[in-house]
């Protein structure tokens, strides 16, 4: 259960910064700007830290530079713009549902990528693992449905463009999971993998500083010290939760504790947003919870690498 638990607890950070992000998305800040700061602050940490233990910055070779494109470039930092621009074209909902295909999207690469032998009880607990995904986000389900039957959804390049951009973040997300796997497969430590995903996602991130310079001249400092408390949270001690986690478990089962975050987020929500749960969402969390468990008392399979 070790590296579920850590897993488990990288979600709780990446639940909690939300406390700070959207509060600072709806405030008027953009999500390249806040991306693009939380990056360049992480990267100046891990280079401090590196100066500091006397480290070398030897994690990047020939074999690990297309891995660390895709959970840097990729995953790190377009994936997340993706998600975020979504929310503003299309309907919230769907791009919601659009993200719970990302264990299917980890789970194929794993399979391909990392010869992952999967047997079936894995996709039962996958089933229901999906099935209180859907639960937890029930109300805004019945709310879609609603839509189509009155017929007001609205069929136009923007939504198309925002479903566009929520499928690309999934498999951002989904192609991160396993790659950082294979990267951590290969030997590299969390701290390696941290640096590597960083530094690329900070390049992912610097044509948008060139294209708007506007991102780095108006920044305030009250904001910059709110995204600096997003990166000490989410990413310099979320990412290295999640490594720690990943290195110990497959990636297949990684993406499946990954799930927990939504069961994370609403509870933070609950606790500090006043925000309720509906009895539906409460089984839905429990049966997310459940899968999440289960799926580690089954003997690890066996891996190709």
């Amino acid at each position: 259960m070790t590296g579920i638990t850590f897993i488990f607890f990288a979600c709780l950070l990446w639940a909690a910064d939300t406390l700070i992000r959207y509060p600072l998305l709806f405030g008027g800040s953009s999500a390249q700007q806040i991306v693009l700061f939380e990056h360049l602050i992480l990267v100046t940490v891990i280079i401090a830290f590196f100066i500091v233990q006397r480290r070398k910055f030897n994690f990047l070779s020939r074999q690990t530079i297309v891995p660390f494109i895709v959970i840097g470039v990729f995953g790190s930092a377009l994936g997340t713009l993706a998600f975020t621009e979504a929310f503003y074209l299309a309907n919230p909902t769907v791009v919601i549902l659009l993200q719970k295909l990302q264990p299917l999207v980890a789970v194929t690469l794993a399979c391909v990528l990392l010869k992952e032998q999967i047997n079936s009880r894995f996709f039962i607990w996958l089933g229901l693992a999906l099935l209180g995904s859907l639960l937890l986000i029930w109300p805004d389900l019945q709310a879609l449905l609603s839509s189509f039957r009155e017929g007001d959804l609205e069929h136009n390049n923007k939504a198309l463009l925002g479903y566009g951009l929520a499928l690309f973040a999934v498999i951002s997300w989904g192609s991160a999971t396993v790659f950082g796997k294979k990267l951590s497969s290969k030997g590299l430590n969390s701290i390696d993998l941290m640096a590597g995903r960083f530094s690329f996602g900070l390049l992912g991130m610097l044509p948008f500083a060139f294209i708007t310079p506007t991102l780095v001249t108006t920044i305030e400092i009250s904001i910059f010290q709110k995204i600096a408390i997003l990166a000490l949270l989410s990413g310099v001690f979320g990412m290295y939760f999640y490594y720690q986690g990943l290195k110990r478990i497959p990636a297949h089962w990684a993406t499946l504790a990954e799930m927990f975050f939504p069961v994370a987020a609403i509870f933070i929500n609950w606790l500090f947003l006043s925000v309720a749960m509906t009895q539906v969402q409460l089984i839905g969390a429990a049966t997310l919870i459940a899968a999440s468990t289960m799926i580690q008392k089954q003997t690890a399979p066996k891996q190709s690498i």
